[in-house]
Formats: C-alpha cells, sequence, structure tokens
C-alpha cells in the first residue's frame, strides 16, 4: 500500500510538471504545498504560471486519477464477482449504454448544456440493468456465463443503434469519436461530478472485499459458511456499474484499465480482494494519470486521445493474459 501510494504521489507530481510550459518540480512542489489548507509557502511562480498549474493542470491530474480508479476498482469488483480475470467494467454493456445515449444528445441535442455527462451516467445504468435483466430473464441455469451472454447481446444491440444514430448527422462524428475516446480535460466542473459517484461507489466495493474472497470458493461453499451469494453478487454489480457509470459519464469511454490494473495487483500483492480492491484503486488513478501524460508529450504541441494510449497499452496486455488464462486451464 506504502509502495502504491508512492508511485501515485510520483505520477500526478509527474502529470503536473508535464506540458508545454517549463516549470521546475521544486517550485511545482512548493505550490502544491501552499494549495494545502492552513499552510502558505511562496513558491516563486509567476500568477500566470500557477493559473495554468490549478486551472488546467491540477483538474486534470484529479479527473484522471479519479476516473483510473474508477475503472480499475470496477473491474476488479466484476472479476470477483465472475471469477473471470477476462472481466471488464464495460462488459455488462455500461459503455455500449453510455455511447448510445450520449450520441443522442450531441446528435439530437446539440445545445443542452450538460447533456453529454447526463445521458452518459443514464445510458450506463441503463445498459447494465438491461443486461441484468436478460440474464435474469434467461434463468439461472448459466450462473455467471448467462449474465456475460446477456451483456454481450445487449452491447451488440445498443452498438448497432448508435452506428444507424450517427448516420443521421454525420457531421458531428468528429465530436462524437473525440468523447468516445477519452477526454480528462474538463476542469473542475468535471472532477466535481465524478467525485460523489466515485466515493460512494470505492467504499462499497471495498466494504465487499472479504464476501468476495468468500465467494471465490464457490456459490454452494460460500453459502454453506452462511453468505448470501446472490445478495452479495448483486450488491458488488450495482456499486462496479455505479462506478463505470460515473467514469464514463466524466470522460468518455476509455478501454482496458479495469483489466491491466487488478492483474497486475494480483501479481504483486496476492488474490485476496481486501487488497485487490484499494490496490486496484490507488494503481489504476496512477496508470490513468501517466497515460493522460502521455497522451499530451508525445506528439506536443497536439494530442492524443487518452483512450488511444490505454488501447496500445491494453489491447497486447490483454492477449497476454488471454493466453496466461488457456495456460493455467489446460
Amino acid at each position: 500500500m506504502a509502495a502504491a501510494l508512492a508511485v501515485l504521489a510520483g505520477a500526478m507530481l509527474a502529470g503536473l510538471l508535464g506540458g508545454a510550459a517549463d516549470i521546475s518540480p521544486w517550485q511545482v512542489v512548493l505550490q502544491a504545498l501552499d494549495w494545502l489548507p492552513f499552510v502558505t509557502v511562496d513558491s516563486g511562480l509567476t500568477p500566470v504560471e500557477q493559473g495554468l498549474l490549478y486551472e488546467l493542470r491540477l483538474p486534470r491530474v484529479l479527473v484522471a486519477a479519479v476516473v483510473g480508479g474508477l475503472l480499475a476498482i470496477a473491474g476488479a469488483g466484476y472479476q470477483g464477482v465472475f471469477r473471470n480475470p477476462l472481466a471488464d467494467p464495460y462488459l455488462l454493456g455500461a459503455a455500449a449504454g453510455a455511447g448510445l445515449a450520449a450520441t443522442m444528445v450531441i446528435v439530437l441535442l446539440p445545445g443542452l448544456p450538460g447533456g453529454v455527462p447526463v445521458a452518459a451516467f443514464a445510458g450506463a445504468v441503463g445498459g447494465v440493468f438491461l443486461a441484468y435483466l436478460l440474464g435474469n430473464t434467461a434463468g439461472r441455469a448459466g450462473g455467471t456465463a448467462t449474465l456475460v451472454l446477456a451483456g454481450v447481446a445487449v452491447t451488440s444491440f445498443l452498438t448497432a443503434i448508435q452506428t444507424f444514430v450517427q448516420q443521421l448527422k454525420v457531421e458531428e462524428l468528429q465530436r462524437i469519436y473525440s468523447w468516445i475516446l477519452g477526454d480528462v480535460s474538463g476542469g473542475w466542473d468535471q472532477f466535481w461530478m465524478v467525485l460523489p459517484y466515485a466515493a460512494v461507489s470505492s467504499v462499497l466495493l471495498i466494504l465487499h472485499g472479504r464476501l468476495l474472497d468468500v465467494l471465490s470458493v464457490g456459490d454452494e461453499e460460500a453459502t454453506g459458511l452462511g453468505l448470501r451469494a446472490g445478495g452479495v453478487r448483486l450488491a458488488v454489480l450495482l456499486a462496479a456499474s455505479l462506478a463505470t457509470a460515473a467514469a464514463v459519464a466524466a470522460s468518455g469511454l476509455i478501454g482496458f484499465v479495469g483489466i491491466v490494473i487488478p492483474h497486475v495487483v494480483r501479481r504483486l500483492a496476492g488474490g485476496s480482494y481486501r487488497i485487490v480492491l484499494p490496490l486496484s484503486l490507488i494503481g489504476g488513478a496512477a496508470f490513468l494519470v501517466l497515460a493522460d501524460l502521455l497522451a499530451r508529450t508525445v506528439i506536443a504541441p497536439a494530442e492524443l486521445p487518452i483512450g488511444v494510449v490505454t488501447m496500445f497499452v491494453g489491447a497486447p496486455f490483454f492477449v497476454a493474459v488471454l493466453r496466461m488464462t488457456r495456460q493455467a486451464a489446460t
């Protein structure tokens, strides 16, 4: 935990330093201390440089940290529920629902203030609800596999509708795709919007860590130990879906964080969800801050969409995890 927090602190400091303006690391540290309550430090920065740090870089770093933490802890929660290391926060139709809702607002209500994040949040929750409803309708015979297949079906259906809606207004495609590929540059409004949902969902997931450890032995064994497996699974699904919906509403669709980080945490710290969940929260925050730093600097002064960076890292990692899972199964 101490090492993870140190990595996160280093990543956030690097995020504050990275950019076109060259600011001394020592001045950034002093300015960060000056932001603390009841602390007054003269950093030597000009008002313009202070404004750059406070209005542009600091909220961007904080949004990236919160969104990355949410996606990673949601991924760990889904993997605990499904007992599958390849489970992802977008597994149950959350991304497809958010993408469809955001696309409809962009195409049909382009002037609606704040409409895209609100619609994305509602769409993500709606997509998960449809998948869960369809999975329950299909019966319990397939267990978690039925719910996964329901999520795939809902995702395919909602993605098809989204593609159709995009064709209604081709001139908005650039705005749609810029949202789909992720963005954490929305400033303080973006940060304050996602923070309450982040706090609630993260606390709920961490509190269920020990129960997920019991659930990992199997539903029958967990029931024999006095655990209501169905209730735990539903609570974790709701909390993870809330985290996913909040992250998607704030920043768009940023993939692979929920697969990469929990898997790395398990390799380094073991498989207990009492450890995996909080470390995934911290590790996901550090990972996305560094991904955003790379997106801002690799082709400066232009920027890469942050989702492109996570895809470059996550796609090969996903293949590696798939191969290791296959080898373990054989």
